[in-house]
């Protein structure tokens, strides 16, 4: 019995002293971490749609740019001109009634082969947007006083790609084009499709890259 015993534990103590391959799990991200951090701001300018009329939407984002590959931010973007709401559909009675479109949240970008004089840019805005109607006599006199005015608030999915250039160190020029989806708008005689569509887009980096 003594014998069983012993001749055991000589056995367990051979297993634990074999040499053990662990296999780590392979990720999408480097394990060796951040080796790169910086941060860069974009303004670029949208030409789209808003219910079939013509949409201009400048916009604004920016955030940390990690390992020259990866920005995580935030963006912001609204249209700025006539888009003329249906005389039935009109709030109150106006002179010159306009759509105002509106989104702002979380902004990606995935930079490919960022060192290059010319790469590929995909990106992903996941928001909020928001539609509410001005009376707009000429650019710059819109009236909202002595009106309630309704503010529609929806989901908004926007991926896009740009084909960028690097025109000096801390400056970049990156035209692209986007598909922008609205889910759950709720707005008086607009559907989600009247509010999504494509988008084509003129943009400015400046920042460390």
């Amino acid at each position: 019995m003594k014998h069983n015993f012993f001749l055991a534990l000589i056995l367990f103590g051979c297993m634990l002293s074999l040499p053990v391959s662990a296999q780590e799990n392979q990720t999408i991200f480097n394990s060796a971490g951040i080796k790169h951090s910086s941060g860069y701001g974009a303004v670029s300018n949208k030409f789209t749609t808003i219910n079939g009329y013509f949409a201009n939407m400048p916009e604004v984002y920016g955030g940390w740019f990690i390992n020259r590959s990866f920005m995580i931010g935030l963006e912001g973007a609204a249209t700025t001109n006539y888009i003329p709401v249906p005389l039935d559909k009109q709030d109150w009675n106006g002179t010159k009634m306009t759509y105002q479109y509106g989104q702002f949240g979380l902004m990606m970008e995935y930079v490919i082969a960022s060192d290059r004089k010319v790469h590929l840019n995909l990106n992903l805005m996941t928001g909020t947007g928001f539609l509410l109607q001005y009376d707009r006599d000429d650019f710059s006199d819109w009236h909202f006083e002595d009106h309630d005015v309704n503010t529609h608030f929806f989901l908004v999915l926007e991926p896009g790609a740009q084909l960028e250039f690097n025109f000096l160190k801390w400056m970049r020029f990156s035209p692209g084009v986007s598909y922008r989806r609205v889910f759950n708008s709720q707005a008086s005689g607009l559907s989600d499709n009247d509010l999504s569509g494509f988008s084509g887009n003129l943009t400015l980096k400046f920042g460390r890259f």
